[in-house]
């Protein structure tokens, strides 16, 4: 049976990690959650004290970094389980800062390709269509509004326990989509050949089976 590798773009909190793992899910693909990887560069900052701005501080950091992403949806930051840790706030707007360091994202980017090979593989981020995998059979651009994403991530974390204010919520998504699109190394940008997916008044069912229509359209060429 053939395979392909999927690349979902998109803002922050636009959704695209779970539609991704629910189609990997469906289709028995890897999923490989590149945000999480950044997170856990930011989280490694954090837990040691460097600035999130101390580019020199923060690449310092990544001979040391041995990152897991485990096939039950957990991440393993050497050893120790982050997954819930790198979801806080703060450790979010960090991964969208030390995601411009160049260093960093050639570290990461190179780890993403070698798990990538072979296909039957979704990647979701920034630049997966552009930079990780310009080849990738099928790419997709996924948008959201913003106060569509605030409401998202807002209810996400209250279900996870994370206190958090929806108005602080909406101005740091606000603030990190210019972060992402303004940066000078892989800005955000959907790739010319990428279908875009506004989700804005879609469910995620409804989203799930749009994708899996596109997969299956692909496969089918």
């Amino acid at each position: 049976m053939k395979k392909i590798s999927i690349a979902i773009d998109g803002p922050a909190a636009a959704g695209k990690s779970t539609i991704a793992k629910m189609v990997a899910r469906n289709l028995n693909y890897t999923y490989i959650d590149t945000g999480a990887m950044y997170r856990c560069v930011a989280y490694s900052a954090f837990v040691h004290g460097i600035s999130y701005e101390d580019e020199a501080g923060v690449v310092g950091l990544l001979k040391d970094l041995k990152i897991k992403l485990l096939p039950d949806g957990s991440i393993r930051l050497n050893g120790e389980d982050v997954s819930s840790a790198i979801r806080a706030n703060e450790v979010s707007m960090g991964a969208s800062i030390v995601s411009q360091y160049a260093k960093v994202r050639s570290f990461l980017v190179a780890q993403q390709r070698e798990m990538a090979k072979g296909g039957g593989v979704i990647l979701d981020g920034r630049d997966i269509g552009t930079v990780v995998l310009p080849e990738a059979e099928l790419k997709i651009y996924q948008v959201a509004s913003v106060e569509t994403r605030a409401k998202r991530r807002y209810k996400e974390n209250i279900e996870k326990g994370i206190e958090c204010d929806y108005d602080e919520m909406k101005a740091e998504i606000a603030k990190r989509d210019a972060q992402d699109m303004n940066r000078e190394v892989s800005p955000l940008k959907k790739a010319d050949d990428a279908i875009e997916l506004d989700t804005s008044n879609m469910s995620l069912e409804e989203v799930v089976a749009h994708v899996m229509d596109l997969v299956e359209k692909k496969l089918e060429e």
